[in-house]
C-alpha cells in the first residue's frame, strides 16, 4: 500500500471525484469541492484501503498513526487551533464515507476534542457557554452510543428528565447548568453501563471513534443494507475526519441539507431543510422538526443566495442532482458534503428528460441514469379518488405511491409478519438506521417525527416505498404497541392506508386504482424504444391484462397460460367432466362444452392485440390439479358415510375419489402433464387449438389482423413436437378450409427442460419459435422445486453466499444461461428462421434482460406491469453495448 490519507482544505487537495473507490463517495466529493474553490471545513480522508487492511488482519497499518497526527497539524495550521489545547481547542468530526452512498448505516461522532478542560476554552473562544456545554454533552452522548455501545434511548431519558424537570419542551431551551449537568449524568451512565470512565485525552477520542465508525462498516444495519442494495462486503468504508463548524451557536447558525432538485417530484427547485441553532444530526434524527429551506431565504438572504450559486455549480460540475449537507457558523456557509442525489421513480424520470431538454446530459445518459427497477415506483397503486375516505390526519408526503397493511411498530414484527404474507406498514416515532430490515418488507411507513430528509424519507425513497413523515397529531406509544390521533386508540394489527403523495393517514382499507404512465415516462420509453433492438412482449392471460400489456408498450403477447382459463366457476364442472371420462369419444363430448367458452377467451385476446403475434400455450399442468384434494375429499367421504347420506351421493364420491387416486403422482411436476398430455389425451389439445383458429378466423372475417402463435409445452424431443405439430396443421388447415378464410399462425414450443435445450437443433426444425420457460429450467436444471427451496433452504443459501442471488428472481446466467445460449445457438443453426425468446418472470428482471440481449435473443417477456423495466433495460444493454 502507498499513502492511506488524502488532505483536503480549499483549493487544496489531494485527492478528487475520480478516487471514489478509494476515498469513498464523501471524500472523493469533499476533495472534488475544496479543489472547486468551494470553501470546505479542512479535514483529511482515511483510504477504504486501511478499513480493507484492517478487516483481514485485524489491526492498522504501522505507519497509519504518524500520518494522522502529521494531517492533524496541517488542519492546526489552517485555523490557528491546536488539538487538544485547553485555550485554543481544535474540534473534529469523524464520518463514515463508503463509495456509494448508505445514508445512516455507520457511524458518526462529532465534536471530538473537546473535554472538562477544552470545553471551558471553548466558552472563552466563543464567549458562549451554553454552546459549548452543548456541544461537550452532544460528543459524550455519541461517543457514548456509537463508540461504547450504550443504548441511545438511556441518554435520551435523561434529556428528557431535565427538561421535565426545568419546565421546557425543546432541548435547546435547557440553560447552560443544565447541559452541565447533563454532561456529569451522562459520564456517570457511560461509568454505570460499561465500568469505564469516558475518554478524557482527546487523541485517545480521536483513535477510539476511528476504529468505531470503521467497525460500523460491519454493523448489522449496514450489512442489511449492503444485502438490500446488492453492494460487494469487500468494498469497505473510508473514514473523513474533518474540521467541526457549529450550526449551534445562536441564531444566526444553523445546519441543513437539501437537494438541487426536488427529489419526490423532480422539480427544479432547491429543496431540503435546516435548523436554526442545531447540529447535524438534530435535522436528519428527527428530534425537532425542521424549516424548509425556502424560509432560510427571508432569515438569512445572503446566505440563501450563496447556497443557491454553489449548489447549482455543484449540479452543472457533477451534472446530476446533488444531495448536499451544509452549515452556518455566524453568517458564514460551509458545505460539509454533496452526492449524487436519491430520488424516486417519479423525479428520476422527470429529472433526466429535464436535464436532456437543458443541454446538460444526452439521451444515451438520461436513460442510463433511470434504473429500471426503480419504473415500479411509478407503476404503483394510488388511491381511489371515488372512495369515501377517513382521515386521521396529515403528515409530510415524504415518498410518493399508497399502501394499505396492518400496524406493526418494530421493524422485528414488521418482518416477521411479512414472513407469512402478511402486508405490513411500520409505524415509528422516528425511524433509526436499525429499522432497515423493516422498512425493506413494510408495505408503507409512517412516522410521527423528522422531516422530508429524516432517515425514513430518505430510504422509503430510495426504496420505492410510500412514506407519510412527522405525522404530529399521532402520538405513537411504541411499548403499549398502539397509536392515538383524534381520541381513537389503533393497535397493532388495525389496518391504515397511506397516501405517500399527500400526506394522508387514512383509517382501515381503501380501495386503489392501477397506475397510468405521465407524459415524461412515456418520453424516456420512446427514446428506450428508438434505441433498443430486442423485442418486449407480455405474459397476459385474460383480455384485460393484454389491454394493460399494450398500453405498457408490449409489442405482442409472449406467454398467455390456458390452465388459468379453466378454473373458472362456470367451466370447472366440465373441465372435471373431462378427467372423468373414461373413454376417447366421452373427452371428447366433455371437450365440445368447453370449446365455446374457451373460443371466446382467446378472441378477446387477440382482438385487445390485434396486429400483433399472440403466443398461446396449451394445456401444461397435470389434470388432478382440476380435481379435488385427495385427502379432504376422503374425509368428506368419510362424513356423509357417518351422516347416512344417499347412497348414490356417495358412490359419486367414491368413483371421484377413484379418479383422484389414478391421477396422483408422486412428482406432478415431472410427470403426466403439457406435451405428454396432448400426446396421451389428444382430444384436449384439439379442443384448445381448434378454439384458438375459430377465434382467428372469426376475427380475420371481422377485418382484424390477427397472428396467433401455438405453443407446446415440456418437450424432450422432436417427435413428441412433430406429432402435436401434425395435429396442430391438420386442425388449422380443417378451420380455414371450414370458414373459407386465410389466416397466419404459428408453432413452436417452451424449452424449459435441460434435455429439450441440448437438443435444440433437432427440435428447431419442427419449430417456427422457441420460448425459454425459465422459471422451470431454472427449476429442472438446478434440481430444486421452487415451492420448497424457497421456504426452507433458499435464504439460507443466499445469506451464507453459496448462491450470490435467488435464481427464481435473477436469471442464472452461469448455468441456466449457459443452457439458454446453447439452445438458441443450436436452434437457430438448425432453423435460421427461428424466432427465439423468454417468457419467465426474468423476462422482466433487469440484469436477466441484459443477458438475453447479450447472447442475441429476439425478445423477453414478463408481465405487464414489468414490461416498462424490461424496455428500458433492453435499451440500457444496446447503450452499454455501444460504449463498450
Amino acid at each position: 500500500m502507498g499513502r492511506y490519507i488524502y488532505f483536503f482544505a480549499k483549493n487544496e487537495a489531494k485527492g478528487s471525484a475520480k478516487l471514489r473507490n478509494l476515498l469513498g463517495g464523501k471524500g472523493a466529493n469533499l476533495a472534488e469541492m475544496a479543489n472547486l474553490g468551494i470553501r470546505v471545513p479542512p479535514g483529511f480522508t482515511i483510504s477504504t484501503e486501511v478499513c480493507t487492511y484492517y478487516t483481514e488482519k485485524g489491526y492498522y497499518p504501522s505507519e497509519l498513526d504518524e500520518e494522522i497526527k502529521k494531517n492533524l497539524k496541517k488542519i492546526e495550521l489552517i485555523t490557528g487551533k491546536k488539538f487538544g489545547d485547553p485555550d485554543n481547542p481544535l474540534l473534529v468530526s469523524v464520518r463514515s464515507g463508503a463509495r456509494i452512498s448508505m445514508p445512516g448505516m455507520m457511524d458518526t461522532v462529532l465534536n471530538l476534542g473537546l473535554n472538562d478542560k477544552t470545553v471551558k476554552g471553548l466558552v472563552k473562544q466563543t464567549d458562549n457557554s451554553r454552546f459549548a456545554y452543548d456541544s461537550y454533552r452532544r460528543l459524550v452522548q455519541m461517543f457514548g452510543n456509537v463508540v461504547l455501545g450504550v443504548p441511545g434511548e438511556k441518554f435520551e431519558e435523561l434529556i428528557d428528565k431535565m427538561k421535565e424537570s426545568k419546565g421546557v419542551k425543546q432541548d435547546v431551551e435547557l440553560p447552560d447548568e443544565s447541559l452541565k449537568e447533563l454532561v456529569e449524568e451522562f459520564e456517570d451512565l457511560i461509568k454505570q453501563e460499561k465500568k469505564v470512565d469516558f475518554p478524557q485525552n482527546p487523541f485517545k477520542q480521536l483513535e477510539m471513534a476511528i476504529n468505531a465508525v470503521f467497525a460500523s462498516w460491519n454493523n448489522k444495519r449496514a450489512i442489511n443494507y449492503r444485502k438490500i442494495n446488492k453492494i460487494p462486503e469487500h468494498w469497505g468504508t473510508a473514514v473523513n475526519v474533518q474540521t467541526m463548524v457549529f450550526g449551534n451557536m445562536g441564531n444566526d447558525s444553523c445546519t441543513g441539507v437539501g437537494f438541487t432538485r426536488n427529489p419526490a417530484t423532480g422539480e427544479k427547485t432547491l429543496y431540503g431543510e435546516y435548523l436554526i441553532n442545531a447540529q447535524g444530526e438534530d435535522v436528519v434524527a428527527g428530534i425537532r422538526t425542521p424549516q424548509p429551506l425556502a424560509k432560510l431565504k427571508e432569515e438569512m438572504p445572503q446566505v440563501y443566495q450563496e447556497l443557491y450559486e454553489v449548489t447549482q455549480t455543484l449540479e452543472k460540475h457533477y451534472r446530476d442532482v446533488q444531495d448536499f449537507e451544509f452549515t452556518v457558523e455566524k453568517k458564514r456557509l460551509y458545505l460539509l458534503q454533496t452526492r449524487t442525489g436519491k430520488r424516486t421513480a417519479q423525479a428520476a424520470v422527470k429529472i433526466a428528460r429535464d436535464m436532456v431538454k437543458e443541454g446538460l446530459i444526452s439521451k444515451d445518459e438520461a436513460l442510463l441514469r433511470v434504473e429500471p427497477d426503480q419504473l415500479e415506483q411509478l407503476l404503483h397503486r394510488r388511491i381511489d379518488p371515488k372512495a369515501k375516505v377517513e382521515v386521521l390526519a396529515r403528515g409530510l408526503p415524504a415518498s410518493p405511491g399508497a399502501a394499505t397493511g396492518i400496524i406493526v411498530f418494530t421493524a422485528d414484527r414488521a418482518v416477521e409478519l411479512a414472513d407469512n404474507k402478511k402486508k405490513v406498514i411500520l409505524v415509528r416515532k422516528e425511524t433509526s438506521p436499525e429499522d432497515i430490515h423493516g422498512i425493506a418488507v413494510a408495505q408503507g411507513i409512517l412516522t410521527s417525527r423528522g422531516g422530508m430528509t429524516s432517515h425514513a424519507a430518505v430510504v422509503a425513497r430510495g426504496m420505492g416505498k410510500c412514506c407519510v413523515a412527522g405525522c404530529e397529531a399521532i402520538k405513537v406509544d411504541e411499548k403499549e404497541k398502539r397509536f392515538t390521533v383524534n381520541g381513537m386508540v389503533f393497535q397493532e394489527g388495525d389496518y391504515i392506508t397511506l397516501d405517500g403523495s399527500s400526506g394522508k393517514v387514512i383509517k382501515g382499507k381503501v380501495p386503489m386504482l392501477d397506475p397510468e404512465l405521465s407524459g415524461e415516462f412515456r418520453e424516456i420509453l420512446e427514446w428506450a424504444d428508438e434505441v433498443r433492438t430486442m423485442g418486449v412482449r407480455a405474459n397476459a392471460d385474460t383480455p384485460r391484462d393484454a389491454r394493460v400489456a399494450r398500453e405498457m408498450g408490449a409489442e405482442g403477447i409472449g406467454l398467455c397460460r390456458t390452465e388459468h382459463m379453466f378454473f373458472g366457476e362456470d367451466r370447472l364442472p366440465f373441465v372435471q367432466e373431462m378427467i372423468m371420462a373414461e373413454s376417447s369419444e366421452d373427452r371428447e363430448k366433455s371437450a365440445k362444452k368447453l370449446e365455446p367458452m374457451q373460443k371466446e377467451d382467446f378472441k378477446g385476446i387477440l382482438k385487445e392485440m390485434e396486429g400483433l403475434p399472440v403466443i398461446i400455450r396449451l394445456l401444461d399442468p397435470p389434470l388432478h390439479e382440476f380435481l379435488p384434494n385427495y385427502e379432504d375429499l376422503l374425509v368428506e367421504i368419510t362424513k356423509l358415510k357417518i351422516q347416512g347420506a344417499d347412497s348414490k351421493e356417495i358412490e359419486a364420491k367414491e368413483k371421484l375419489l377413484q379418479r383422484v387416486a389414478d391421477l396422483r403422482e408422486m412428482n406432478p411436476m415431472l410427470g403426466h402433464r403439457g406435451c405428454r398430455l396432448g400426446i396421451t389425451f389428444p382430444e384436449v389439445y384439439s379442443m384448445q387449438v381448434r378454439a384458438i383458429f375459430e377465434a382467428a378466423a372469426e376475427l380475420t372475417k371481422e377485418g382484424a389482423k390477427v397472428f396467433p402463435e401455438v405453443m407446446v409445452p415440456l418437450v424432450v424431443n422432436e417427435k413428441e413436437l412433430s406429432i402435436l405439430r401434425t395435429q396442430i396443421v391438420k386442425v388449422a388447415e380443417e378451420v380455414m378450409e371450414k370458414e373459407n378464410i386465410h389466416f397466419e399462425y404459428r408453432v413452436g414450443t417452451m424449452i424449459e427442460l435441460p434435455r429439450a435445450a441440448l437438443c435444440a437443433d433437432k427440435i428447431a426444425q419442427e419449430a417456427d419459435f422457441f420460448s425459454f420457460g425459465t422459471n422451470d429450467l431454472t427449476q429442472t436444471t438446478f434440481g430444486f422445486s421452487r415451492d420448497d427451496a424457497e421456504g426452507k433452504f433458499l435464504p439460507f443459501y443466499i445469506e451464507k453466499k453459496v448462491l450470490e442471488e435467488d435464481p427464481f428472481q435473477v436469471l442464472d446466467q452461469e448455468g441456466v444461461g449457459k443452457l439458454v445460449q446453447m439452445g438458441l445457438k443450436e436452434g437457430k443453426k438448425s432453423n435460421q428462421s427461428l424466432e427465439v425468446g423468454i417468457c419467465g418472470e426474468h423476462g422482466g428482471e433487469p440484469s436477466s434482460v441484459k443477458f438475453c440481449y447479450r447472447i442475441g435473443l429476439d425478445y423477453v417477456s414478463c408481465s405487464p406491469y414489468r414490461v416498462p423495466i424490461a424496455r428500458l433495460a433492453a435499451a440500457q444493454a444496446k447503450i452499454e453495448e455501444n460504449q463498450k
